[in-house]
C-alpha cells in the first residue's frame, strides 16, 4: 500500500457530530442509487484493510485474519494521525492547549479509531464473515481502544468520564431513596 493511500484513509476516518447526523439521514434514504457517505467510507475502509493484509509478508488471507492483525493495522495508521499526544516527560503533558510546539508524536485520534472499528466490524459480517469469528469485535480490540482513549485524554489533560446511565425517576419519591430532593 502506498503511503498516500494510507494517508487518504487515515484522514477520511474522522467525523464530527454533524457527520454522524448526516450518516443517520443517509442510511435512512439508502434506497437511492448512490451509497451514503457512511457506506462509501465503510467500503473504502474495508478495501484498505484488505490491501494492508495483502501487503504483509507473507500476505494474510482474510479467512486467517485475527485481532493481532487488526491491532497491527491500527498501530500502522498512527503514522498518518493528526492528534498530538504528549509523552509523559513533555513539559506540555496534561495541558489541553499547549502554548508552544513540541516534538511529541502525532497519532490517530481515539474517536477516529473507534469509528473505523465500527465500520470494519460491520463490513466483515456484510462480506460473509461470521459474528463469532469477527476479529474487529474481539475483546483485545476493545481493551486497545480503551487504553488509547485514556492515554490521549491524560496526555491532553482532558479527563474522560464515563456517562452514567439515567435511572428511573419514579424512584425519587420512595422513602428508601438516599438522594436529597429540592422542592
Amino acid at each position: 500500500m502506498s503511503s498516500e493511500r494510507g494517508k487518504d484513509f487515515a484522514e477520511g476516518s474522522s467525523s464530527s457530530p454533524t457527520d454522524h447526523h448526516h450518516q443517520q439521514q443517509n442510511q435512512q434514504s439508502s434506497s437511492s442509487a448512490t451509497p451514503s457517505r457512511y457506506e462509501s467510507q465503510k467500503r473504502r475502509d474495508w478495501n484498505t484493510f484488505g490491501q494492508y493484509l495483502k501487503n504483509q509478508r507473507p500476505p494474510v488471507p482474510l479467512s486467517q485474519c485475527n485481532c493481532n492483525h487488526v491491532l497491527d493495522f491500527l498501530r500502522y495508521l498512527d503514522q498518518f494521525g493528526k492528534t498530538k499526544v504528549h509523552l509523559q516527560g513533555c513539559m506540555f503533558f496534561g495541558q489541553p492547549e499547549p502554548p508552544a510546539p513540541c516534538t511529541c508524536p502525532l497519532r490517530q485520534a481515539w474517536g477516529s479509531l473507534d469509528a473505523l472499528i465500527g465500520r470494519l466490524r460491520a463490513a466483515y459480517e456484510e462480506n460473509g464473515g461470521s459474528p463469532e469469528t469477527n476479529p474487529f469485535a474481539s475483546g483485545a480490540i476493545r481493551v486497545y481502544l480503551r487504553e488509547v482513549r485514556e492515554c490521549q485524554a491524560k496526555a491532553r489533560g482532558i479527563p474522560y468520564k464515563k456517562k452514567k446511565k439515567k435511572t428511573n425517576q419514579s424512584k425519587g419519591n420512595d422513602e428508601s431513596s438516599s438522594t436529597i430532593q429540592f422542592s
